[in-house]
């Protein structure tokens, strides 16, 4: 049997400097858990934020599976969401001679004025036989600042993947700022192993930043590695995408360039 469920979180500011979660609605799979944060997020002004760890309450996402999971920043309020532990995409139940149904997973992700959202899930393992399909929608006030990071780690160790479709979209002030998609996997179309798309690599991962002072001083662009670029976007953002061999090497890459992009 599949199971549809939806999680809520909605932080906002608690009157006395830091953070409140007037709403943690846990579902499903996802159960959110508020937990420390280690720190304010410098540059801000928002003290410091609330914290959300997401933990897999059971085995998810399965084939025939549609999660969801909506977070909202209200203006002022700064919010971290992290997980307990990677997800793992896995093979649904067959119905007949039919192939199985495909999993979704959604993320709705809502940041107001001068709200600060640090999103940072832990990898999604694409397992052999599977069939994930994800969007992650935000929306962004004009003043709100993001950190978004995303790691796919094409099946687990010695495995052929699964099939996985990813899509980003972010609209900031409501104007579009990044709308992408990648497929990759046996289901996707031919050449996504090849030179031209992840040349054999097993991880894939991108860091999306957005901030206020990236609209006057926008990053340049350039190598981060063999495999990393930096990409300045056509508004006050920055991309990093980037390919390695094993999820270690990924994310510290990503790392790295976080912590430059945030001196």
């Amino acid at each position: 049997m599949s199971v549809h469920a939806t999680a809520r979180i909605t932080a906002a500011p608690d009157g006395r400097g830091g953070t409140a979660l007037p709403v943690l609605e846990s579902d499903g799979p996802l159960a959110l858990r508020r937990t420390r944060a280690a720190a304010a997020v410098p540059g801000t002004g928002t003290g410091l934020p609330a914290r959300v760890t997401v933990v897999g309450a059971m085995s998810a996402p399965l084939g025939g599976d549609r999660l969801a999971l909506e977070a909202v920043v209200r203006d002022g309020a700064a919010l971290t969401v992290d997980a307990a532990a990677a997800m793992i995409a896995l093979p649904g139940h067959r119905t007949g001679d039919g192939p199985a149904d495909h999993a979704g997973y959604d993320m709705r992700l809502t940041v107001g004025e001068s709200g600060v959202l640090h999103w940072l899930p832990e990898q999604l393992i694409s397992v052999t036989g599977s069939d994930l399909r994800t969007h992650t929608r935000v929306e962004l006030s004009p003043t709100a600042r993001l950190v978004l990071r995303e790691e796919l780690i094409l099946g687990r160790h010695g495995e052929a993947p699964g099939t996985v479709t990813s899509r980003l979209t972010v609209h900031r002030a409501g104007r579009p700022l990044l709308d992408q998609q990648l497929a990759l996997g046996p289901g996707a179309s031919g050449g996504w192993d090849g030179g031209a798309v992840i040349g054999g690599h097993r991880a894939v991962g991108q860091l999306l930043l957005v901030r206020p002072e990236f609209e006057e001083k926008p990053v340049a662009p350039r190598l981060l590695g063999d495999t990393a670029v930096l990409t300045p976007l056509a508004g006050p953002g920055a991309l990093v995408t980037a390919l390695a061999p094993d999820a270690r090497a990924l994310r510290r890459v990503l790392d790295d360039a976080l912590a430059e992009l945030y001196r």
